[in-house]
């Protein structure tokens, strides 16, 4: 079964999407040259975009006609920026959470989190200290831990060493797959694309491959 299909996406009068078919709980990496639109693609998945023409399917159901704010939350995206408080680590999650009117997480629950994204730091340390490698693993814990039906993940593991990169998204894959958890992911890694894609959509070339 799919759970995101396009049909002719146009956006901006200057980018044509091929059809797209993402099967449910797959990794998906989405390739092409800078310009290609892949971030662009990305939020017109979820609806953060409307595509000028087209149509986008979750689940069977056009997204034309779905609740925008139900779908991110279903498909959610996890952009390139990095958006962190400078404040402490905890705060930082419940935060977060209380933005999305979400109980507050308990400790425990943001170190397994952490742990899952290789960010074994005291919760009590505050984030303006953090590297930009530390930073990223740290908003990544956060937005994994919201739970989704598809992860939709721009360069999650660009600030990493490949070592780094490679352990963080092992451990991504190794999380999604227990839960049948759709990733749909843009990276300029090939050695990420070469070890753990299911499926690649070139953008570039504008077709499946």
């Amino acid at each position: 079964m799919n759970i995101i299909e396009t049909e002719a996406i146009t956006f901006a009068g200057i980018l044509n999407y091929p059809p797209v078919q993402i099967p449910e709980g797959s990794v998906t990496f989405l390739t092409g040259d800078s310009g290609s639109g892949k971030t662009t693609f990305l939020r017109l998945l979820n609806s953060t975009l409307t595509p000028v023409s087209g149509r986008v399917f979750y689940r069977g159901k056009d997204t034309g006609f779905e609740d925008p704010l139900e779908i991110r939350q279903k498909m959610l995206l996890t952009g390139q920026s990095v958006y962190l408080f400078d404040t402490t680590i905890r705060d930082n999650f419940r935060m977060y959470y209380e933005y999305r009117d979400l109980k507050p997480p308990s400790d425990e629950f943001i170190k397994e989190y952490l742990s899952l994204c290789i960010a074994p730091f005291p919760i009590t340390s505050s984030c303006n200290t953090l590297s930009g490698g530390e930073r990223q693993r740290v908003y990544l814990s956060i937005f994994l831990s919201f739970g989704a039906d598809a992860f939709l993940l721009d360069e999650p593991t660009s600030a990493l060493d490949r070592n780094l990169s490679d352990s963080v998204f092992s451990n991504i894959v190794s999380f999604a797959k227990k839960s049948n958890i759709s990733l749909v992911v843009v990276s300029h890694d090939t050695e990420l694309v070469r070890k753990y894609a299911e499926y690649e959509v070139s953008l570039s070339k504008r077709v499946m491959v």
